[in-house]
């Protein structure tokens, strides 16, 4: 078992206690469940009273029994870990500041709180009168296993984060209170198969003990129903017919046996069938074309990803019935598409999506790290993935419940799930690691089991990862080949996300070659290593720094003065344990190479999003820019997408949804019609992401020196694009006269003259040269940087900002727009615009907006929107502060009703 030990210091944080009087009450507000009584529902266990076990030492007997005293434990919600539900009671603060986490891990003289299981109590209300129903306790994962314990009576054990045990436990319950009690045992991912953080982020001090994904009480007759199913088969390639199968697991539940009539409807189509079975008898239903030639569908409602099509489902509802009683129901939600993928020629894995080739573009997904379930921040989450024009999302290890999956199928994200790297997960797989016991071996079977009936009926998910950094031996692989094929799945099962394969599946057709440090724009347009072509399972420049606002939240003051005077210092915001990760030293090299030494924490923040717009733009762009190439990029994951906590590493948003540099930098390069330039071969190109071709489209290139003079300009009129496709336009000449640092501005309008993209970069003549030959698994050194200082010696530009807000249901929609004036000075670089809720209040966050981070010169102008919640009667204030703009607060008034 895994026990830190570090020194506490008066500064760290100290472990409160809550009065008795204080806890008294808070308990009062966490009433028991109440648990429906018809046969057929489903009921969370909403909360729990949760204690360390070196406090509460009675028995599982004891504890589990009526009318035993829980004063002094802490009430916490349903779905808490334990470090969870502490914080949920107040006793830790600020454990996202500075370096407080570390207290915690030494919280009193007694020691480490998590070395010794937790008791979790509860008691659920069973309604009287209730005959013939059967009463079933369902685990839904717990880390790293417990005991179960329920009215005095040691019922079940329940080992993994990903199993679901579902148990009989009617002759254990009676009408009225009962009481639930789970021993949660200690978690090591090192020694169990739970969940584990590597270098993201710092292990949370209880290695995320408890039931995460929550305990429920489901009522049910004679016969239970589950896992239902629908699989579609999709005609290809004029998606005009769909045959769809349908399966749900019938189980005798009682003594003896019983006829029951399964009866229900799948897209509008109605389904009956009548089996026998035998007392505990389990059976497979199954419905066909050939059985019921209504699942025979014409001209079926297509699901397709994000910027392809729509996202229609369609509904799957079951009941069971016996001697004319309703004895159980399930159901389920799914959409008809086809999923594929195979080689291409130099052996990079392509997905296929009702038989079009896709580029995954896409991000890696972190919960919060104490796994706290937060329905309205999973929501922002997946707008702001929407907002950034991203197609994916890959989970390595992490996995979410069913709601993150409504959610991708809603919105049309394509999600690539699996296993997590570095911890028990690989240890067979790894040279030295320790090999599994046959109880592991179970607890990975169920896992596997477990989440493939979860993810089946999703069209959002596109495949699973069997392992991640390594794929697993032979005999594991086998068995977790062998579950998904059990369980019906339909999808590419890979190996792992990197380039290796096995006997069952093939291989894996992905590339992990890094970087996860910095490395300039012209990187990504390489033949090598993390260049931009085949599938790039994890990758990214590293270091993204937040904005202000947040450093200040999540760094104390001698840590934000060393972020920029010290590059070599350890921040404990890159890295909690010591990895090259733990220093930002090259990315800050970088930056004082490419645009001067930071001279203040501002000017470090400023140069610091340029970089971070500059190089995650200049990633997805080279994907793109090669999708059709002879080599072609087929997909690509931003390392990482979010962040478990505040952080200076691996990020598109930050943890407190703040976005900044790197946000926009995608936000512009995942446009669904796009026009970029090309860092290796100045080649400016179009991008259509979407299948519709497009034609009449007008483009204008113009390249400007540092004083805003144009060097070359080009207009192209009339041009045709293809859908989900690529086309060069031309190749930027030689240039005479041209400043060191100088811009390229693109413009790409329909033919309708309207706006459609609009890309403006900063450059040198002077180009980055990368030290190929001494690359490592995270970097690849450089010899010269660019040379960008160029930019310090802009004057102040002038621009003038306007703002309205209007009500649209429940958000509100701020426009603001830019307006350079022709007697400007100067180009006004790198213009970001925030939102205040009054004169001084806090950030509107989370908020999308239509662009943002733009630059214009004298003459030019630009309206954005932005959407955010609905607030009350402040008036927003819009900011908005430049590179070389000052920053300036404008009211954006709420627009008259009509």
């Amino acid at each position: 078992m895994r026990l830190r030990i570090r020194h506490a210091r008066s500064t760290l944080l100290a472990l409160t206690l809550a009065t008795p009087l204080a806890q008294a009450q808070a308990q009062a507000n966490y009433a028991a469940t109440q648990v429906a009584g018809e046969a057929g529902t489903t009921t969370a266990i909403g909360h729990w009273l949760i204690q360390d076990s070196a406090k509460a030492q009675q028995s599982g007997a004891d504890i589990s029994a009526a009318g035993y005293a829980t004063r002094g434990w802490y009430p916490v919600s349903g779905r808490a870990t334990v470090m969870a539900g502490l914080l949920e009671n107040g006793t830790y603060k600020d454990v996202f500041h500075s370096d407080n986490l570390r207290a915690v891990q030494v919280p009193d003289s007694s020691g480490n709180l998590f070395v010794t299981p937790w008791w979790y109590r509860s008691e659920f209300v069973l309604p009287a009168g209730a005959r013939g129903l059967h009463t079933l306790l369902r685990t839904n994962g717990i880390i790293a296993s417990a005991d179960v314990w329920l009215n005095g009576h040691r019922v079940a054990d329940s080992a993994g984060a990903y199993p679901v045990h579902e148990i009989d436990v009617t002759r254990w319950v009676h009408a009225g209170a009962n009481t639930l009690a789970l021993d949660v045992h200690p978690a090591d991912p090192r020694v169990a198969l739970t969940t584990s953080w590597v270098d993201w982020n710092p292990t949370p001090p209880d290695n995320n003990m408890g039931p995460w994904r929550g305990v429920d009480i489901v009522r049910s007759g004679p016969v239970e129903l589950r896992w239902p199913q629908a699989i579609p088969s999709l005609s290809l390639p004029d998606l005009a017919h769909a045959d769809l199968s349908v399966k749900v697991e019938a189980k005798n539940l009682d003594t003896v046996a019983h006829d029951a009539t399964i009866t229900g409807t799948v897209a509008g189509v109605s389904l009956q069938q009548t089996i026998h079975l035998a007392p505990g008898q389990v059976q497979v239903v199954a419905f066909s074309p050939k059985t019921t030639p209504g699942l025979a569908l014409d001209h079926p409602k297509i699901w397709w990803p994000i910027g392809m099509g729509d996202h229609p489902l369609y509904r799957l509802d079951l009941t069971a019935t016996v001697d004319g009683t309703v004895s159980d129901k399930t159901g389920a939600t799914f959409g008809i598409r086809s999923v594929s993928s195979s080689l291409t020629r130099q052996g990079y894995r392509r997905f296929f999506v009702n038989g079009k080739p896709v580029l995954i573009r896409g991000a890696g997904w972190a919960p919060d790290m104490f796994l706290r379930h937060d329905p309205a921040r999973m929501q922002a989450e997946f707008d702001y993935v929407r907002n950034l024009g991203l197609n994916a999302i890959r989970s390595e290890g992490k996995l979410e419940d069913r709601r993150f999956y409504d959610l991708a199928d809603r919105d049309g994200i394509m999600i690539l799930a699996g296993w997590e790297c570095c911890d028990k997960w690989e240890s067979a797989a790894r040279t030295g690691g320790a090999p599994w016991s046959a109880a592991d071996e179970k607890v990975a079977a169920e896992s596997m089991a477990s989440e493939a009936r979860l993810l089946r009926n999703h069209p959002s998910v596109i495949g699973f990862l069997i392992g991640s950094d390594n794929a697993p031996p032979p005999a594991i692989a086998k068995m977790y080949v062998d579950t998904l094929h059990a369980a019906d799945w339909p999808l590419p099962i890979i190996a792992a996300a990197t380039p290796q394969g096995t006997a069952e599946t093939g291989p894996s057709g992905m590339k992990m070659a890094g970087p996860y440090d910095w490395i300039p724009p012209s990187y990504w347009y390489a033949d090598k290593l993390g260049g931009a072509f085949g599938f790039d399972s994890e990758v990214s420049a590293g270091a993204t720094i937040p904005r202000p606002e947040d450093l200040e939240r999540m760094l104390s003051p001698q840590e934000q003065e060393a972020l920029w005077k010290y590059p070599r210092l350890r921040q404990y915001h890159a890295s909690a344990d010591w990895s090259p990760f733990a220093v930002l030293t090259p990315f800050d090299d970088a930056l004082a190479h490419r645009y001067g030494a930071p001279t203040s924490l501002a000017d470090y923040v400023a140069k610091a999003q340029l970089d971070n717009y500059d190089n995650v733009r200049a990633q997805f762009e080279a994907f793109n820019a090669h999708m059709d190439a002879a080599n072609p990029s087929t997909g690509v994951i931003y390392w990482m997408l979010n962040n478990a906590w505040p952080s200076l590493h691996w990020h598109l948003y930050d943890y407190y949804l703040n976005p900044a540099g790197a946000y926009f930098g995608a936000k512009k390069a995942n446009e669904p019609l796009h026009i970029q330039y090309a860092y290796d071969t100045g080649a400016i190109m179009l991008v259509n992401h979407t299948l519709a071709g497009v034609h009449g489209l007008q483009a204008r290139i113009r390249v400007r020196n540092l004083d805003g003079s144009v060097r070359y300009e080009q207009r192209v009129r009339d041009i045709t694009l293809a859908g989900n496709r690529t086309r060069q336009l031309e190749t930027l000449p030689a240039i005479a006269g041209l400043s060191r640092t100088y811009f390229v501005e693109l413009e790409l309008a329909g033919a309708d003259g309207k706006p459609v993209s609009r890309n403006v970069y900063w450059l040198s003549t002077q180009a980055d040269v990368l030290d190929w030959r001494h690359s490592n698994w995270y970097l690849t050194p450089l010899t010269r940087y660019a040379d960008l200082t160029g930019l310090r010696t802009l004057p102040a530009a002038t621009c003038a900002v306007q703002a309205t807000t209007r009500r649209e249901g429940n958000e509100d929609v701020t426009t603001v727009t830019l307006s350079v004036p022709a007697s400007s000075r100067a180009v006004a670089l790198f213009q970001h615009a925030s939102i205040r809720l009054g004169a001084h209040g806090a950030l509107a966050l989370p908020i999308r907006w239509s662009d943002n981070d733009v630059t214009l010169w004298p003459g030019e102008s630009m309206v954005l929107t932005a959407r955010y919640a609905a607030q009350g009667a402040a008036t927003p204030m819009v900011e908005v502060g430049g590179w070389n703009v000052p920053t300036r607060s404008v009211p954006a008034g709420v627009e008259p009703s009509e």
